[in-house]
């Protein structure tokens, strides 16, 4: 492991530590005390999507003047806590590595925190385990999701990182809570039929029914599920999903985002969620029949997103807006899929140019690079948790 390298990572590790995992979020608009004291503004669905969009897209940070708090947001704590699993698993593996990234027990205790804190953020009211945001959301087509609704893609990272835990510290209260959560997604969320299977939802309210990555999402924490009961269940409805979204698929290996006319673009970072989604489903059932799918969207993914300097793409025919995913899901996604040493050369030149580029000296991650003003606001879960995870995937695979 290169010094120099770790050492960027560790600055990252100390700001995150300093701010107690707490932080702003691209679409936090609405938590502006000043916005909710104003009650014909927050009533307005029109308000609300200006004041999210608004906050998200302007290049200057007015969150302190909007009296926008720092909080803990619970997919920014899975994405974390997976983190610090994989930093104990990499310095059990190089005893010599723990002056460098900390005592084992250290690291368990921040685990078991962090473990605990994600299991009291659960989202209250539902068939299991679930996790949402902390934040209301305003979308686009004029639909409010509450604070705490909880999605698919938020739960499936806190509960497999609840089953992280539970690898490292042997404390069924993990595991049984992360367990419950295939209640939450066999009971809670919709399904669409498509072509010869269906689709999970993003959430139990309606919208976002149509979303591949989402599905897949819900698949893999089927899967993990199954690992630990071998519930039959559990691996049936995975591969409902699973052989939905492969049908999917085009011919050239590329997912579009989801079904609806308005989804077919194709970007990177959830492409690399799919083929994780079903990875984790091959290796935690034993069903290998989906590897082709595999094998041609990772060659799409890899060979359509990343330019030979290391800059990386959001969208398989344009470079902009860079966002902090994109190359992010590359570190996690050549780690789950074993491609780490087939292309390293690749990858320590994407890492470096995302230190160089999207790095602060104060050792948080910048969330968009754009061609104009970009913004660098240092949001806890979508930049620096997504990068903490990653950076762990590859401190992990160095030998």
């Amino acid at each position: 492991m290169k010094k120099s390298f770790i050492n960027f990572f560790l600055i990252l590790k100390n700001y995150c530590e300093n701010q107690h995992f707490k932080g702003w979020d691209p679409y936090d608009g609405l938590n502006s005390q000043l916005f909710q004291s104003i009650p014909f503004l927050k009533k307005s669905a029109i308000c609300r999507l200006i004041m999210i969009q608004g906050f998200k897209r302007f290049p200057f940070n007015l969150r302190r003047l909007a009296l926008i708090p720092k909080e803990h947001n619970a997919k920014g704590i899975g994405l974390f806590l997976s983190g610090y699993c994989n930093l104990y698993k990499a310095v059990m593996k190089h005893p010599e590595w723990k002056d460098t990234l900390g005592d084992p027990e250290g690291i368990r205790k921040q685990i078991e925190e962090l473990a605990e804190l994600l299991i009291a953020m659960q989202s209250k009211g539902y068939s299991g385990a679930c996790w949402g945001y902390n934040f209301d959301w305003q979308a686009r087509r004029l639909f409010l999701f509450p604070k705490n609704t909880p999605t698919v893609v938020a739960t499936n990272f806190c509960a497999t990182a609840l089953m992280d835990a539970y690898e490292i510290t042997t404390n069924t209260h993990y595991l049984n809570t992360a367990l419950s959560s295939a209640n939450f997604i066999i009971n809670d969320l919709h399904r669409t039929p498509y072509k010869s299977g269906f689709l999970f939802s993003y959430s139990p309210l309606k919208g976002n029914d149509t979303v591949f990555n989402a599905s897949l999402l819900g698949a893999r924490l089927l899967s993990y599920c199954y690992k630990y009961t071998h519930n039959k269940e559990y691996k049936a409805l995975a591969e409902q999903s699973v052989k939905a979204c492969c049908e999917g698929q085009r011919k050239d290996g590329a997912w579009v985002y989801g079904m609806l006319p308005v989804q077919g673009w194709v970007d990177s970072f959830h492409t690399g969620y799919n083929l994780d989604a079903l990875v984790a489903y091959q290796e935690l059932t034993g069903d290998m029949k989906y590897n082709t799918y595999i094998e041609k969207g990772f060659d799409y993914y890899i060979h359509h997103f990343f330019e030979k300097d290391g800059t990386p793409k959001y969208y398989d025919n344009q470079t902009y807006p860079i966002d902090i995913h994109c190359p992010g899901q590359l570190l996690i996604t050549t780690f789950r899929l074993n491609k780490y040493d087939e292309y390293r050369d690749l990858i320590k030149k994407v890492a470096n140019w995302t230190i160089t580029n999207m790095q602060d000296k104060q050792g948080y991650f910048y969330y968009q690079l754009k061609l104009g003003i970009s913004s660098k606001t240092p949001y806890m879960r979508w930049s620096n948790a997504f990068m903490f995870h990653a950076l762990s995937c590859y401190i992990l695979n160095e030998k």
